[in-house]
């Protein structure tokens, strides 16, 4: 029998854990490098577009999933002021018989810890921040800065939007600030005090707009997230801390139910909203970008790490049977399966308009990894 593929990702993000039970699905030896050195349970929502919850249950998560998510009725997009209803995208069980998967809600951490799951741990490397990258006869070689080196046959790059492979492989411009930030935090329902909220609102202002749901199937948990305008702000982490009560000021005559969630929310976090142009292309020799690496999103279609969890499918597809000389046929082969769609998103995310009035959302969610037609 033939030694299976071997294959390094660079990542242990949403984007690198599905590749990684993607590959593996296909008999494909997996190591997954990551740079932190433990996984946390950040305070962040999700949403698990019908197209991602599709290449989810073929991993076998669509029950865990449901089982600790969100079912949301819609997505409503409504005035900032007046609460009239701009456009109500319909979701529950007609969007689920029309597309194929329901449309889910949920905290990050609960989805990355739902596909952390199906990745053993002996498959996973903390503590590994990638320094160096070579091709050579024997492989594509890594090492990292804490003295280790490792050999694969090839290299998957899932390291998110500061992609240090990207800016190994190829001469990229900066990220860009967009001038904008983003205040987001979960916290309990029950410090509404019985206030009720939508399932699922986006409320657009005239220079901002707030989008808030529920995280847990029970609604006692809710998340929101904002954008606005802030041009002197850089930070970029996750985890720093925003001001509560420049937030609130932020958004003083907006609907009651935003001033509600927000009079209740107990602290946030805050960080500059980044975004890069599409790449002209994502593969060197045996080494692919793949998610935010290589096509970074803004988070104004919430398809950013559904964009990457279909790479992961379309990827697996590309290199299941495939033999070590063959690698870098299946990397192109990706790349031109996928590049035309998450362009496509990436831009019209990039608009920041997506369901503000009547919209055709079927070429999103209506979209199948595991059956798309695969580039010649």
């Amino acid at each position: 029998m033939p030694k299976p593929l071997s294959v390094a990702i660079v990542g242990a993000g949403m984007g690198g854990l599905a590749t990684a039970a993607a590959l593996r699905r296909v008999g494909i030896d997996v190591t997954v490098y990551e740079q932190a050195t433990q996984f946390a349970r950040l305070g962040a929502g999700i949403q698990i577009g019908c197209n991602a919850v599709k290449v989810l249950r073929e991993l076998a998560l669509e029950p865990r999933l449901r089982g600790g998510s969100f079912y949301p009725r819609s997505w409503n997009n409504r005035d900032w002021r007046t609460g009239e209803v701009k456009f109500d995208m319909i979701f529950g069980e007609s969007a689920e018989e029309k597309f194929g998967a329901p449309y889910l809600l949920a905290h990050r951490g609960d989805l990355h810890a739902a596909l952390a799951s199906i990745v053993p741990e002996d498959c996973i490397r903390l503590g590994h921040k990638l320094t160096g990258l070579d091709e050579t006869a024997a492989g594509v070689r890594l090492g990292f800065a804490n003295g280790a080196l490792a050999t694969a046959d090839a290299v998957v790059a899932a390291d998110g939007v500061h992609s240090v492979v990207r800016d190994m492989l190829f001469a990229t411009a900066p990220v860009k600030f967009t001038g904008r930030i983003a205040y987001r935090t979960t916290f309990r329902a029950a410090l509404l005090g019985g206030n009720a909220i939508d399932d699922c609102t986006k409320w657009w202002g005239e220079d901002r707009h707030i989008v808030i749901y529920y995280v847990r199937p029970d609604r006692s948990e809710l998340y929101f997230v904002t954008s606005q305008p802030e041009p002197d702000f850089s930070i970029e982490s996750w985890s720093a801390k925003g001001d509560v009560g420049e937030l609130r000021k932020s958004f003083e005559g907006f609907h009651p139910q935003v001033t509600q969630v927000l009079a209740a929310c107990p602290d946030v976090h805050k960080w500059a909203i980044m975004d890069r142009d599409a790449l002209p292309r994502w593969t060197e020799g045996n080494v692919t970008l793949l998610g935010d690496a290589c096509h970074p999103m803004t988070p104004y279609m919430a398809q950013g790490a559904a964009m990457a969890i279909e790479d992961a499918a379309v990827l697996s597809r590309c290199l299941d049977g495939v033999a070590r000389e063959g690698i870098a046929g299946g990397f192109r082969r990706f790349e031109a399966t996928r590049k035309a769609r998450t362009t496509q998103v990436q831009e019209t995310s990039r608009a920041n308009t997506w369901l503000r009035g009547r919209t055709n959302a079927d070429w999103v969610y209506g979209y199948d990894a595991w059956n798309v037609p695969l580039a010649a």
